[in-house]
């Protein structure tokens, strides 16, 4: 039961190339950054993966982008990552925008074996209706009237259905081979606690991942958590990396305000 790896080159090591991936975190709030390091240093490429958004230029998923270790990308916000706009813009990137609501419940669905479900969210848009660009052909730039070239694929019209007269679209879940997830304390046996606006994404993600990996900033043993306070039952985690203190205290601030 003891689900603890003792680093993170260890806890990634198997993952291969073109493999998919969902990543927990809003901006950089949540982030797994010691597990998206790790990958970054092992290499692997040709990854397809499932985030909110894609990190910023310099922190989170925006390490592997400029990489070019990413190839698609399912999300629902571009943030500030002017690097994920320019390779989507220029059709070197696929990119599946999506609610966010959707994309949350796509996960939670996945995680859940429910293989697809029908929501209000995107009906009367392309959303349902296809036709929104998922990659631009080659060469195109962000000057260009169309905001960046000529569509190289578009994404599908899904089915639309009424149900007691409200018409709803048909949402399929999501499942991936890995999931990074970061918790603020978890047990070897890989239950885990988010704070606060950390737990938006990050437990949805662990359920979709056949295989998740969890940085936890505060180890502790089995039983030491209360089971009202855990947010994630250890069914959905396969690795545990315990966080040292530099690592745990590593939580880049997306963007700076200071109010008068």
């Amino acid at each position: 039961m003891d689900k603890t790896v003792a680093t993170a080159e260890e806890a990634v090591a198997d993952i291969a190339d073109e493999s998919t991936l969902a990543v927990g975190g809003f901006g950089l709030c949540g982030v797994p950054e010691t597990l998206i390091r790790a990958l970054h240093a092992q290499g692997a490429h040709g990854l397809e993966v499932v985030s909110n958004n894609c990190g910023t230029d310099n922190h989170g998923l925006g390490i592997l982008l400029a990489d070019r270790r990413i190839t698609r990308v399912t999300g629902s916000y571009v943030g500030e990552n002017k690097e994920f706009a320019r390779q989507y813009l220029t059709g070197e990137l696929e990119v599946e925008l999506t609610p966010q609501g959707t994309l949350a419940e796509r996960l939670r669905a996945g995680g859940a074996g429910i293989p697809a479900f029908y929501t209000p969210a995107g009906v009367g848009t392309q959303v349902a209706e296809g036709g929104l660009p998922w990659r631009y052909a080659a060469g195109g730039t962000s000057q260009t009237e169309s905001g960046g070239g000529s569509v190289a694929v578009a994404s599908p019209a899904k089915e639309v259905r009424g149900f007691n007269g409200v018409t709803y679209v048909l949402e399929r879940a999501i499942t991936t081979d890995y999931a990074f997830v970061r918790a603020t304390r978890g047990d070897r046996h890989g239950n885990l606690v988010f704070d606060k606006s950390a737990r938006n994404f990050n437990p949805l993600v662990a359920m979709a991942g056949r295989i998740t990996l969890a940085e936890v900033e505060e180890l502790v043993e089995p039983g030491e958590l209360d089971p009202d306070e855990i947010h994630l039952p250890g069914v959905f985690v396969q690795r545990v990396l315990a966080l040292d203190p530099g690592q745990a205290a590593d939580k880049p601030i997306e963007k700076r305000t200071v109010l008068a």
